[in-house]
């Protein structure tokens, strides 16, 4: 199955989990593997709304960035 950028979240059938880290308000990032090796992204407050999709490739090079502290300047 191809699954392409904004792609309803909710048709997917795929299990979402978000990080322990969180917040409480539900103000979180859920991902989800896809079974071609792709992952999907979407926001935990609108569940059945559009979905991001990245390769492995693109994932990992973000959290390399994120890790590295590229993106400090944003918080």
């Amino acid at each position: 199955m191809s699954v392409e950028n904004g792609v309803p979240a909710g048709q997917l059938g795929v299990a979402w989990r978000k990080s322990r880290a969180s917040n409480p308000s539900g103000s979180c990032v859920e991902i989800a593997g896809l079974p071609d090796g792709e992952i999907a992204v979407r926001n935990s407050r609108y569940p059945s709304g559009p979905a991001l999709i990245y390769t492995r490739a693109e994932i990992a090079a973000f959290l390399a960035g994120a890790k590295a502290g590229e993106f400090d300047d944003l918080a």
